[in-house]
């Protein structure tokens, strides 16, 4: 049998039997169909799926008109455009009315080496006056039908809500005619839900599905049939026209098919992807995330972040930490460091003063670059923390440029404004201003956070008629900005924050990275960070976070592809021992956090403090990999058993515990597979096993 992805209310299914009848020139136009349980040929996908005559897959409301009823009898184009990457096809597919004043270009991205699409709307104004009303534009609206009946189950993982919860896997068996929908609050990308899905068929397949948006999403997810499943996704508030000649774009949306009877499959395949050619390059190679240090963070109480850092106390540390043999790639200069944010005398701290973005001269008088310059001298990098988008009432930035203010009427956030990326002279001009800062201030890497709601401010300043406009322009005027700075600084490197990764989507991941993935407040807590790197590495290969312990336990619970060690050089009851054997086990497992991932515990509530939490990295390439497991303090069990993935059944491996390299197992593949057991005697306690083929 076989399968077709359709628009709903068109005949999805046709059987094998009526195929043997079509003439050639009849079964070229059923370029949707696809063999059950065979790869999805990419280029052959897009060539039929945006083909002309045939309904595409993304639809709106125009003048309260269905897209649907009109659509193809617009005029019609292709173009393949050229690629400068490998492996990538780019087409433009363009639909045009003269007669209704709209066109609609569709930017068609092909990854043909992992059955991938992605593809955006850009829609403008080519009348002589205003554009009726766009509404309901959702830039995927598809139906996947199956060979197979059965259960379909979305596979996804909660945002972050700045707790032990971030990120945690859900699996959801979808209910026939009952409608899934996902949606973030508040206007960041990944604020309490995660722009990241798998869909499992009842036949051995499925597909990823990835939204590029950072602002407001909404995606529906509904089982029509018992073979058969819709998405639709897009902007939640959009109605408005366009004025003459202009343009907007949409969200950008990612499929990724795969076939496989163990979904994780496909989840490997998506971080494969993602490192492959939706993160950032510096000359044409993947982007490696830095190992960062601080400054003794919030040193000393009552000092927040590093409101009371000196020139001379941030080059002390450096030197301090040389001297213990402790240089991380990256020196990073978090909050504080800018004029009025000293918080030790006053009630000013970094937070109600950004805004104010120059340097503070009484703590920095010769500004940042002495700081750069001694980390350059060790071979270390230096990244600063900005956060340009919010600007508090009174600060230099709000006086100067109030025009360029979006304020919030009758608020109790009255004093919190947000900075109008949606403006283009004033995201250039702050473009400009953050140049400027990286230049003179000798700064490699930057640093962006993002700490309020935006949703509020742009629907209270959406000019009558034109709803969603100014959330539009402010996300196309984020990626215009960070695009602007990794062109004037061809090796820069942006860590994304908003108050941790509430701004996570394939847009952002695309140009930075969540070194700081959330800001759940108890940094004492290792259970919360362990559940937030098993959640995350289902879909993203590249996250970091940070530590302040040096017990294995701690420190094990936040290694992933990137860390920050703010460890305390200067306390007493450390040992810089301890330091150096954290960062001697990190370097050698970091590498196989870029590699194929397995959970080997379940999805279950992964907050309990009674359970076991584990899971495997595995290096195909040379069939090595690594064993992270831990037993949580009331756990009662001192033994798992569990399933490796990824391993030959058929060859042997040699198993090494780091704790004791002395003791070392024999597994066959078939072994690992089927049930191996780990042990902790101790609650609270944690394990990590290396195992290589046995050649």
């Amino acid at each position: 049998m076989l399968f077709k992805i359709c628009k709903s209310g068109m005949v999805c299914f046709i059987s094998l039997l009526v195929l043997t009848f079509l003439c050639p020139t009849q079964l070229e136009a059923q370029q949707k169909i696809r063999y059950a349980n065979k790869p999805v040929k990419i280029i052959q996908w897009i060539n039929g799926t945006f083909a002309q005559g045939k309904t595409p897959p993304f639809s709106f409301v125009y003048d309260g008109k269905e897209s649907e009823s009109f659509l193809r009898a617009w005029s019609y184009s292709s173009q393949k455009l050229v690629s400068d990457e490998a492996n990538v096809v780019k087409y433009r597919f363009t639909y045009e009315s003269k007669q209704a004043g709209l066109r609609i270009d569709c930017d068609v991205d092909g990854y043909t080496d992992y059955d991938a699409v992605k593809w955006v709307l850009h829609f403008t104004n080519i009348g002589s006056g205003d554009s009726k009303i766009i509404s309901s534009v959702n830039v995927i609206d598809m139906d996947f039908e199956y060979a197979n009946r059965g259960d379909f189950i979305l596979h996804s993982a909660e945002g972050n809500h700045i707790s032990k919860a971030d990120f945690h896997p859900r699996s959801t068996v979808l209910t026939k005619g009952k409608t899934i929908q996902h949606m973030p609050e508040g206007g960041r990308s990944s604020e309490t839900a995660f722009p990241f899905f798998n869909i499992e068929s009842p036949s051995d397949q499925g597909f990823m599905f990835a939204i590029g948006w950072s602002g407001t999403w909404v995606s529906d997810f509904v089982q029509n049939t018992d073979n058969s499943i819709s998405i639709r996704s897009g902007m939640k508030r959009f109605e408005s026209y366009l004025k003459t000649g202009e343009t907007i774009r949409t969200p950008s949306m990612c499929l990724l098919f795969w076939n496989s009877k163990n979904r994780i499959d496909g989840h490997n395949k998506f971080r494969r992807f993602v490192l492959a050619h939706q993160s950032r390059k510096i000359d044409g190679e993947f982007a490696k995330y830095p190992l960062s240090s601080g400054f003794n963070y919030r040193d000393p109480a009552p000092c927040t972040e590093y409101s009371c850092l000196t020139e001379d106390y941030a080059i002390a540390m450096i030197r301090r930490y040389t001297q213990f043999g402790l240089i991380p790639e990256v020196y990073w200069l978090d909050a504080g460091w800018y004029t009025g944010a000293a918080d030790f005398e006053t009630d000013q701290t970094w937070a109600n003063t950004v805004g104010n973005w120059t340097v503070d001269k009484s703590r920095f008088p010769g500004g940042l670059k002495p700081i750069a310059d001694e980390a350059h001298k060790v071979g270390a990098k230096f990244m600063v923390w900005f956060e340009p988008e919010r600007v508090i009432e009174g600060t230099q930035w709000a006086v100067e440029h109030p025009e360029w203010m979006l304020r919030l009427p009758d608020s109790h956030l009255h004093g919190w404004l947000l900075f109008d990326l949606g403006n283009p002279e004033a995201r250039k001009w702050m473009t400009q201003w953050i140049i400027d800062m990286i230049r003179e201030n000798g700064i490699d890497y930057y640093r962006q956070d993002f700490n309020m709601r935006p949703d509020a401010y742009w629907e209270a300043n959406d000019e009558p008629g034109r709803i969603g406009m100014k959330e539009v322009r402010h996300i196309e005027g984020l990626y215009t900005f960070w695009d602007d700075l990794m062109a004037e600084f061809p090796e820069l490197l942006i860590d994304n924050c908003a108050s941790g990764g509430r701004r996570l989507d394939l847009e952002t991941i695309s140009r930075s990275a969540p070194l700081w993935r959330s800001d759940y407040y108890h940094y004492d807590d290792p259970d919360g960070y362990q559940g937030h790197t098993y959640g995350l590495n289902f879909f993203l290969p590249l996250h970091g976070t940070g530590i302040l312990q040096t017990d294995s336990y701690s420190f094990r619970s936040s290694i992933s592809s990137a860390l920050i060690y703010n460890w305390k050089i200067t306390d007493k009851n450390v040992s810089y021992i301890d330091m150096q054997n954290c960062l001697k086990e990190y370097a050698e497992v970091r590498p196989y956090f870029y590699e194929d991932y397995y959970p080997l515990v379940g999805i279950e509530d992964l907050t309990r403090d009674d359970i076991w939490l584990a899971y495997q990295m595995h290096r195909p390439s040379d069939e090595s990999g690594i064993i992270v497991a831990f037993r949580r303090e009331k756990s009662e069990d001192n033994s798992l058993v569990v399933q490796l993935g990824g391993v030959q059944a058929d060859k042997s491996y040699k198993v090494i515990n780091k704790d004791d390299e002395n003791f070392t197992l024999v597994k066959t593949g078939k072994e690992l597979s089927e049930g191996f057991k780990l042990s902790i005697e101790q609650p609270k306690g944690s394990l990590l096993l290396h195992y290589e083929i046995i050649k």
